[in-house]
């Protein structure tokens, strides 16, 4: 079933247009992978989904972009709830200079009102937990989360994400910073969480792309050239283009 829809959506940055007609379908449940060279489109489609291309001044949209049948693009929407309903892990792990346990519960301390100190204990062993660093970190919750490693720390990242209940994970190169064994545990992690979460996460990594995604989808210069299953776009291309790509004959 779709979580997201776009509908011709276009979106300029004062006269230069980054997004051009994009229409798409991204699934609940499953990982989403959107590919293509640098300056394609793809940072930018992905921050539609939370609004956040709204602080940069400028911007312009146009089109529908429906979240659970909702047009999330029109005037009226609000805006604190969506960002709640879809998280974003950035590129580099971004863990507030506070304890591990304070990163947890910080979402919760705006979100929620009255929590007992016990349910917000509750919260951030079950957050810790979904991402595979309760037993690692269960007995230093009072040290800084900058002392992590940068492992831990994007897992941390994608934990304050979860203690505040999203329904979609925005990942943006969520591995670029990472050596290859900590890039499998993340992946593996993304495999975990897709049970729970609707994952959409933009690579440059076509090897990433292909290992970890359900769905697939190819941009250039602003256009969704393609989108379908992740299998079908590695191995029988529709589009000259996007045969190009992912055989490195260009990007």
């Amino acid at each position: 079933m779709a979580k997201i829809v776009t509908n011709a959506l276009d979106l300029w940055y004062g006269s230069f247009q980054a997004l051009k007609d994009v229409n798409a379908s991204f699934d609940e449940h499953k990982i989403t992978a959107i590919i293509g060279p640098s300056g394609c489109g793809k940072s930018t489609l992905l921050r539609v989904f939370n609004r956040m291309n709204d602080l940069i001044e400028g911007v312009r949209t146009s089109g529908e972009v429906y979240l659970d049948a909702e047009n999330i693009l029109q005037p009226h929407a609000d805006l604190v709830v969506l960002r709640k309903k879809v998280g974003m892990v950035f590129q580099r792990p971004n863990p507030f200079p506070l304890s591990i346990y304070e990163n947890i519960v910080f979402g919760q301390r705006i979100h929620a009102d009255r929590l007992t100190r016990a349910k917000l204990d509750d919260i951030v062993q079950e957050s810790l937990a979904s991402v595979l660093l309760w037993d690692e970190l269960k007995d230093k919750l009072r040290i800084p989360a900058l002392r992590l490693s940068l492992e831990q720390k994007q897992r941390l990242c994608i934990a304050r994400l979860i203690a505040v209940k999203p329904d979609i994970l925005l990942m943006d190169e969520p591995c670029s910073t990472l050596d290859p064994q900590a890039t499998q545990r993340i992946e593996e992690l993304m495999r975990e969480l897709k049970h729970n979460y609707t994952i959409i996460i933009v690579t440059h990594n076509m090897q990433q792309a292909a290992r970890v995604s359900d769905d697939t989808g190819f941009m250039l210069l602003g256009e969704l050239i393609e989108f379908g299953k992740t299998q079908d776009i590695f191995t029988a291309p529709k589009d000259k283009r996007t045969e190009d790509y992912i055989t490195g004959r260009y990007g």
